[in-house]
């Protein structure tokens, strides 16, 4: 298998190298075909990689930086103050060709501006979105952007996110003629923002897409639709409030009550643990951790967002959503079919 060589913003996130770099060493182990660049200071990074594995340290190279761009930093004064930091050094990386895609866990703000600054859109794309794909109940996937790189979404960026996820459930989750809906506060057609009815006006215009309307919060998870588009706040608010939930759900079901210690109620332990193993196997594909890692769709280039709270395993998650992105080339299939259905839309 083609080696590939993936560039990792080493000090951003809440927890930085602690958490990034032994997700890096994870993600070596289970894939013999990775280089990783690790962007940050050498000398706060080398002690985490002293104790390592010597067959999965020959495949890092640590790239210096000089700076950190602070989670809570206004992104405009952020990418003015860039220069020599490990979030624009590892997106530059990319962009001279020496990494095929960059990981971060930094400032989502700054990440964006740098990223369409440095890579710069696909034609035809006002602003990139981050998506993810989340599964469903149904043990299938829903493509959802926007999730907080535009906090404020014009309808045409609305319809432009939903040109980008129906293209990208189609060419890469292989969803023929995928469903496209917009996430609003009811079902009919007269609700929503003035941008949403407007971008829901466009979209049952065109034909290139197979448009079905508005969907509620309480759909995310249903399986209803292949596409879900909405704003970055908007998303991003229900992202993490589905993720708050889930947690809280999947840790109830691996806590044991305790208050129950009469002898004549074992029975009523075993059989809510034995309750507890089914919904755990039912719904622990809902597991944030298991999917953490927003693809910047719209970029010439591969740019994944980790959470900034992300834990060792989540942050090896959203290394291999990178690697992923580039074996299945995301941004150039999306770059070849983008220009014609948004042609199409056009004319219509």
């Amino acid at each position: 298998m083609k080696r590939l060589t993936l560039a990792v913003d080493a000090m951003g996130g809440d927890f930085g190298p602690c958490v990034t770099v032994p997700a890096s060493l994870q993600a070596l182990a289970s894939h013999s075909h990775l280089v990783l660049l690790l962007v940050g200071d050498p000398d706060i990074l080398s002690p985490f990689l002293a104790k390592a594995d010597s067959s999965l340290v020959g495949r890092v190279q640590v790239i210096p930086a000089e700076s950190v761009i602070a989670s809570d930093a206004r992104p405009s004064i952020a990418i003015r103050q860039s220069r020599g930091s490990s979030m624009r050094i590892a997106l530059e990386l990319v962009q001279e060709g020496r990494a095929e895609a960059c990981i971060s866990a930094g400032n989502t703000g700054a990440l964006m501006g740098l990223a369409k600054l440095l890579l710069k859109p696909l034609d035809g794309i006002t602003r990139p979105a981050l998506m993810s794909v989340l599964p469903h109940q149904h043990r299938g996937k829903t493509v959802v952007l926007d999730l907080g790189a535009n906090v404020n979404a014009s309808s045409e960026m609305l319809v432009e996110f939903s040109v980008m996820g129906a293209v990208l459930a189609e060419e890469v989750l292989e969803i023929s003629q995928p469903r496209v809906a917009l996430l609003n506060i009811g079902q009919e057609e007269t609700k929503g923002l003035e941008t949403i009815r407007e971008a829901a006006a466009i979209l049952r215009a065109t034909p290139q897409i197979n448009y079905i309307g508005y969907l509620e919060g309480n759909d995310l998870l249903t399986g209803k639709t292949d596409v879900l588009v909405c704003d970055g706040f908007t998303g991003n608010v229900t992202l993490k409030t589905m993720e708050g939930v889930v947690r809280v759900f999947l840790s109830l079901l691996k806590s044991g009550d305790e208050t129950k210690r009469s002898w004549w109620l074992r029975w009523l332990r075993l059989l809510g643990r034995w309750i507890q193993k089914r919904l755990s196997r039912r719904f622990g594909h809902l597991n944030p951790d298991q999917y953490n890692g927003a693809c910047l769709l719209g970029l010439r280039g591969t740019v994944i967002k980790s959470h900034g709270s992300a834990n060792q395993q989540a942050f090896a998650v959203a290394i291999r959503q990178a690697e992923q992105a580039v074996r299945r080339q995301v941004p150039q299939r999306i770059a070849a079919r983008l220009n014609t259905v948004l042609a199409r839309s056009d004319k219509a």
